[in-house]
């Protein structure tokens, strides 16, 4: 009897620690077969939210995290932070080993609720808020490929990602689910 294949060994990239937990336990639930590499560069978050937009310097180091990914034996890379579409773009293109955003697979569930003929509309929350200009910009790219209009409404949380830090989850989820209202 032929052994079984290796579990592919995913690279989890992390510009905040807050995303370590959760998607872990996702692919705790979904995927427990696939070996999880995290990597962590909590800078990236601060400096992408200190410069007000996304530099080719922070770019560059997504290039680098996924390179450093697929050198380490990675068949696969998730970027787990929202607010870096293009560099994770540039890193996709660069890299050889597919590489996906955190959005795409949520983007492309919401854009499968159109009806022929009618304007979706959707909301887009965020908790950080370098997060709402790429991922609207992102959602609108992909809802003009698959031809659907949509009518996209962005909230910002503000405070919410800080209540998550401070072990505050609770506070968190209210201050989400009311922005939702």
């Amino acid at each position: 009897m032929p052994s079984p294949a290796p579990a592919p060994r995913i690279a989890l990239i992390h510009a905040t620690p807050l995303a370590i937990e959760p998607i872990n336990a996702a692919f705790a639930r979904h995927w427990p077969q696939a070996q999880r590499m995290n990597l962590l560069d909590d800078s990236l978050s601060v400096d992408r939210a200190r410069e007000g937009e996304l530099t080719e310097a922070m770019t560059l180091r997504f290039v680098d995290l996924a390179l450093y990914a697929s050198g380490a034996g990675c068949t696969g890379i998730l970027f787990t932070c929202s607010a870096f579409g293009p560099a994770i773009e540039a890193a996709r293109n660069t890299v050889g080993v597919p590489t996906l955003k955190p959005n795409e697979a949520m983007f492309e569930q919401a854009l499968a609720l159109a009806t022929p003929g009618r304007t979706l509309k959707l909301g887009l929350i965020a908790t950080f808020q370098a997060s709402i200009a790429s991922m609207s910009e992102e959602l609108q790219d992909m809802a003009e490929v698959q031809e659907v209009p949509i009518d996209l409404r962005s909230v910002f949380v503000p405070q919410a990602m800080d209540d998550l830090a401070q072990g505050r989850a609770t506070d968190h989820h209210l201050k989400v689910a009311q922005a939702a209202r």
